[in-house]
């Protein structure tokens, strides 16, 4: 068979499987991502190592698939910008930026110690609190509508502080990054490349927000098919160059601003829309079971099934006690800020894409990458749980206060 024979097969099973498992993750009541996710470590080297099958010869294909999957991280850091609205986070108000900050904050300082007790390297347990500080609200914002209480309080603060977080976590990220993965360097060094992220980020943002918008109404004119899908694909995949060669960030960072730049265009609809069939009908698949097939469950000696045991926790204490007391700085009441806290303990999408990352750097190597895996799985699982759980004891509190405030009538 030759070796674009092999390519299109391996295409079609990952992909095809790949939305089997969302699709079988969706009826159980879970977000799409953890089927795909548990597909790609079945079909990795934890069990089935797909590479290694006998109808695949080609010493290449993991190489091009996984090329394949980290467009998909571009295109969906892309999705992710152009999906925030900035005036949102200027209306979320001081709860949503405390929550964000400190939801932050703690994940990074709780998860870079109990690396650290484990042994682990200084930048490494720096590079493990990073992926531990990144939330993923789609299955709390589902959960919330659910239970119809997406839109009290604690459920918009949510979705802003989520907002925050995710933005802080790239910044973070390409901080620690552009200083050379945390290792030591010479003040001068550090304060060039502080300018130089800094010249980048700025520039491409002022440059984004008032030429971008303008060209995409040049474009739209244009007599061709999906001209400004084009478009879009070719700023985002100049400004993920331009991100690491010139500005010393993360690629993802650079695909970020481009989507918070198409976000101000009226045309925006449009553009979300052609782009979105694009990304999750081909790319997304590829690029959450690319993970699970480079998570190795077999490397997770005991000492790493304890370590992930121990992230799990950190995972969950850090968002409730970070995001949840930020919140309740910020002006929610205890038991909103609680709830807050449970929603913002899922990691998902970003999270990946930080590891996925880190790993690809040598920041971490396949075992700790599993152990991440096994964090996003359970915190998705544990996160609707939660919710629920909080919510109904809140419904009771309110019954249980009811006939007390009607006998004292």
């Amino acid at each position: 068979m030759s070796a674009f024979l092999q390519f299109a097969l391996a295409l079609a099973l990952l992909i095809g499987a790949a939305r089997l498992g969302g699709l079988a993750s969706k009826r159980l009541g879970q977000p799409g991502v953890l089927g795909e996710l548990l597909v790609g470590v079945l079909l990795g080297p934890s069990l089935l190592n797909f590479f290694a099958l006998g109808v695949f010869s080609d010493a290449h294909l993991a190489e091009q698939v996984k090329h394949l999957a980290e467009l998909g991280v571009i295109f969906l850091m892309f999705l992710a910008g152009l999906e925030i609205e900035l005036g949102e986070l200027r209306q979320t108000g001081r709860a949503a930026l405390l929550a964000g900050l400190l939801g932050v904050a703690a994940p990074v300082a709780l998860a870079a110690l109990a690396a650290l007790a484990f042994a682990y390297p200084a930048p490494e347990a720096v590079f493990i609190g990073i992926v531990l500080s990144a939330t993923s609200v789609s299955i709390s914002a589902q959960t919330l509508m659910e239970l119809g209480v997406l839109r009290r309080r604690e459920g918009l603060t949510l979705l802003g502080a989520a907002v925050f977080d995710d933005v802080l976590v790239i910044l973070v990220l390409s901080v620690f990054l552009a200083l050379g993965g945390g290792q030591s360097s010479g003040a001068g060094e550090v304060l060039w490349v502080l300018a130089r992220m800094a010249l980048y980020l700025v520039g491409a943002t002022l440059l984004g927000f008032s030429l971008i918008p303008w060209l995409m109404r040049r474009v739209h004119r244009w007599p061709i098919a999906q001209g400004l899908v084009s478009f879009a694909i070719v700023v985002v995949l100049l400004y993920a160059w331009a991100a690491e060669a010139l500005g010393g960030v993360a690629a993802i960072t650079g695909a970020f601003l481009a989507g918070l730049a198409f976000a101000r265009s009226p045309l925006r609809p449009e553009v979300e829309h052609s782009f979105s069939a694009l990304t999750y009908g081909f790319f997304v698949p590829l690029f959450f079971v690319s993970i699970g097939l480079e998570a190795n469950v077999r490397a997770l000696s005991g000492a790493g099934l304890l370590f992930g045991g121990v992230l799990i926790a950190v995972a969950v204490v850090s968002k409730i006690v970070g995001s949840g007391l930020g919140a309740w700085w910020g002006g929610l009441k205890r038991g909103e800020a609680l709830r807050l806290g449970l929603g913002m303990i899922s990691r998902g999408e970003v999270g990946l894409i930080v590891a996925s990352v880190g790993l690809s750097q040598g920041l971490i190597d396949h075992g700790v990458f599993a152990e991440i895996v096994l964090v996003v799985l359970a915190t998705t699982l544990v996160t609707p749980l939660l919710l629920r759980w909080a919510y109904r004891r809140e419904q009771r509190a309110a019954a249980a206060r009811r006939p007390a405030a009607v006998k004292g009538e």
